[in-house]
């Protein structure tokens, strides 16, 4: 939505005679649950998510936070049964077609939300149109032999395959059997199929208490995130510098690669993630690792002891280090791995 719709917006919510100050909120809330909504869906649509629904609603741009969070993640709950209930009812190809994503909030408020009294045109529309949406639900209900409208939502989630459980073995610790057999006590456990030194197993496995985690025997790491230092699989004595290194999980995984040879220089620049940086370092029990709080673009990586580095682990994306390949004539192995977005 531009600045100039924006206001258009504004303008006719304040010229809306007898709105109090709780429907001109949610009147805002839910046009910008409706911003938020296409975002979510145009991604999925491209299977490529443009960033995470709460980086999304936490943007500046967002004033009511709190209630745009809450209308985006309740319309796509009930999503599938907003959908049919507007193709029962035909009111999706109306002149709102164009604005499906409000449509699909509105209803949800209409449907199931708070009985706040709305402002504006959708409003209006759908609230003229509630007896018929009230019934159109009823009918999907008793269609589908479904009791109530939650066992609806239930019949209609799409079937989700559990993500597995992704466990890095600390190989500074322990090796690769050891963990197999104590973690096969509580669970079935695989081995990977690209990165070795992590076990697959069932994705409801909670393991944030056990003795393994809590003492860096192994690590809750992400299987993209073990994808990063065994891309770059450095060799027993690599100098590495970790350009933005916290939480510290893949120089944990670089420092066990290298088997405590050669020397891992980690820089975070944010002072808590340091810490936290620090902490997982510990746990690790690599002890070639050095921890710098600074920048790392304000190394001269000419300078000892960054002048001998044999690899680079860059973490965000750096526009210009193809420029700082060929100013500091550091042509070592680069890994640059894209920083996820949670869907």
């Amino acid at each position: 939505m531009g600045s100039s719709e924006m206001k258009g917006v504004k303008l006719r919510a304040k010229r809306a005679s007898g709105s109090s100050a709780a429907e001109r909120s949610a009147y805002f809330a839910r046009r910008e649950a409706a911003k938020v909504l296409r975002c979510v869906l145009q991604g999925d649509a491209r299977r490529r998510a443009t960033a995470s629904i709460k980086s999304l609603v936490y943007s500046p741009s967002v004033r009511n936070k709190k209630a745009t969070f809450a209308l985006v993640c309740q319309t796509l709950k009930f999503l599938p049964v907003l959908k049919n209930v507007l193709a029962a009812t035909s009111l999706l190809s109306t002149k709102w077609k164009k604005q499906a994503e409000l449509m699909y909030i509105t209803a949800y408020d209409v449907l199931f939300g708070l009985k706040v009294g709305m402002i504006g045109s959708i409003e209006k529309f759908l609230i003229s149109h509630k007896t018929s949406l009230q019934s159109a639900l009823s009918n999907i209900c008793a269609n589908s032999q479904a009791k109530n409208v939650d066992r609806l939502v239930l019949d209609n989630r799409p079937h989700v395959v559990p993500k597995p459980r992704y466990v890095r073995v600390n190989t500074l610790k322990i090796d690769i059997d050891f963990a197999r057999r104590e973690l096969e006590r509580i669970a079935i456990v695989k081995e990977d199929d690209i990165v070795p030194d992590i076990l697959v197993l069932p994705g409801r496995s909670d393991l944030h208490r056990h003795h393994m985690v809590l003492d860096g025997s192994i690590f809750l790491q992400g299987k993209a995130s073990t994808m990063v230092a065994a891309a770059l699989n450095p060799k027993p004595g690599w100098k590495v510098l970790d350009a933005c290194a916290a939480p510290g999980n893949k120089t944990a995984h670089l420092a066990a690669l290298l088997k405590g040879t050669g020397e891992i220089i980690a820089c975070e620049i944010n002072k808590k993630r340091l810490e936290c940086l620090k902490d997982t370092i510990s746990r690790s029990g690599a002890h070639n690792v050095k921890i710098l709080n600074r920048d790392f673009l304000d190394i001269n990586a000419r300078d000892s002891p960054f002048s001998q580095g044999s690899c680079y682990s860059f973490r965000p994306f750096l526009l210009w280090l193809w420029n700082l390949c060929r100013k500091t004539r550091l042509f070592a192995p680069i890994v640059l791995p894209r920083c996820s977005y949670h869907r």
